[in-house]
């Protein structure tokens, strides 16, 4: 009968025993309670309380947490936008007892704030402004937190504007706009190259008929060295001027009349081409260089008057 009574008293003590015990992990703050009343905050390790007299009211996390709220709301121009905060935040360590009792709902109180700060911001800005002033709500979202949330012990460690979403039709219309600014950018730097290249063609056509022009130069001026090298050979043999000059006259006839003839495809007609024209051509050349002549005597003799009058 002893043995019997002393099972159960035993079972109840080691119950007793083990609930005296509890673990409370790293980063954690526990809350006891005794008879409903606050007692004590207990942290990581093992800890001892009382059986059915103190109690686990609560835990709460001491690393760093975020909260993703998303706000809509209206720009100065008048453009509907949807904004989401990360709100990164984390108990104060010396504050868990304000943490744990001051507020039931500690996530729905800064996303009050949030909400508040962002459709007192934006409102104010142009919607161009707010993606590049996003850091500006940012901070200002901060500064409102900190000086609310910290009554309750909570520390805001960071606020990020994480996403900037705009009406779909603002969207369309701005890659329009964006679309349409790098056309006309486009088309600009297509006008300037076209605009260069007619303008370095020009110089080059430019450049290219001055060397034709030179070369031409060049080629006459050898050809008359060449007219005025031969015709001194021929004088010296005893021919004389006119018909040493008729004599290249019908050379440069027949070889053109012969290069004529090699070239298959050339569109060249040199008229007259008989022999007979050769011959007038000689004549005409002959009287040409004669009548030059006797021009050139006559006015020798009419300045030699002229001096001899004086």
């Amino acid at each position: 009968m002893g043995n019997f009574i002393l099972v159960p008293l035993l079972l109840i003590a080691l119950f007793v025993l083990f609930s005296s015990f509890f673990v409370v992990k790293q980063q954690t703050a526990a809350i006891i309670e005794r008879f409903g009343k606050f007692n004590s905050i207990r942290h990581s390790g093992l800890q001892l309380k009382i059986p059915f007299v103190d109690k686990i009211a609560g835990k709460l996390s001491l690393k760093i947490q975020q909260l993703d709220v998303i706000i809509e709301t209206k720009t100065l121009d008048d453009v509907f936008v949807k904004l989401k905060v990360s709100v990164q935040y984390k108990v104060v360590t010396e504050s868990v007892y304000d943490a744990f009792y001051k507020l039931d709902y500690p996530h729905d109180q800064i996303t009050s704030y949030v909400f508040d700060v962002v459709r007192a911001e934006v409102p104010k800005m142009k919607l161009d402004d707010v993606f590049v002033k996003k850091d500006d709500i940012a901070l200002a979202v901060k500064a409102e937190l900190n000086d609310a949330m910290m009554d309750y012990g909570f520390d805001i460690i960071r606020t990020l504007v994480t996403d900037i979403d705009p009406d779909p039709q603002v969207k369309i219309a701005m890659n329009r706009i964006n679309a349409a600014d790098r056309e006309k950018t486009a088309a600009q730097y297509e006008g300037d190259a076209q605009r260069i290249l007619i303008v370095e063609k020009a110089k080059a056509e430019a450049e290219s008929k001055r060397l034709q022009g030179q070369g031409i130069a060049d080629q006459r001026r050898e050809i008359a060295r060449g007219l005025e090298e031969s015709v001194d050979v021929l004088n010296r043999v005893g021919i004389n001027s006119q018909e040493a000059s008729a004599l290249i006259v019908v050379t440069q006839h027949y070889d053109t009349l012969q290069a004529i003839g090699q070239e298959t495809n050339s569109n060249l007609i040199l008229l007259p081409n008989s022999p007979q024209a050769g011959s007038q051509m000689l004549n005409d050349m002959v009287a040409s260089f004669t009548a030059s002549n006797q021009i050139g005597e006559a006015m020798k003799n009419k300045k030699k008057l002229d001096e001899a009058n004086d």
